[in-house]
């Protein structure tokens, strides 16, 4: 599906910041930023990327903060307080 079709349908541009630890030091954290649509509440898709995560990669996660925002929504207007001019 478009992306615009999928942003029509109540989707979202999702970020999750993944934190997981290295498998030869695991007191290190290192950080994956992986960026995706999904539907919220429950986000399926990041939900399946990390099970695939758990299963297949050595890097136990540690967290995951994530951050969403529509992109499609009614337009703002701000009205300009002065006009100002340069040479």
């Amino acid at each position: 599906m478009r992306a615009l079709e999928l942003q029509l349908k109540g989707w979202r541009k999702v970020s999750a910041l993944i934190y997981y630890r290295i498998p030869d030091h695991p007191s290190v954290l290192q950080s994956f930023l992986h960026q995706l649509y999904d539907y919220p509440p429950d986000y399926p898709s990041l939900q399946k990327f990390l099970r695939f995560w758990e299963e297949r990669l050595d890097g136990p996660i540690h967290s995951v903060e994530i951050a969403t925002a529509e992109m499609i929504g009614p337009a703002e207007f701000r009205y300009a307080n002065g006009v100002w001019q340069l040479h």
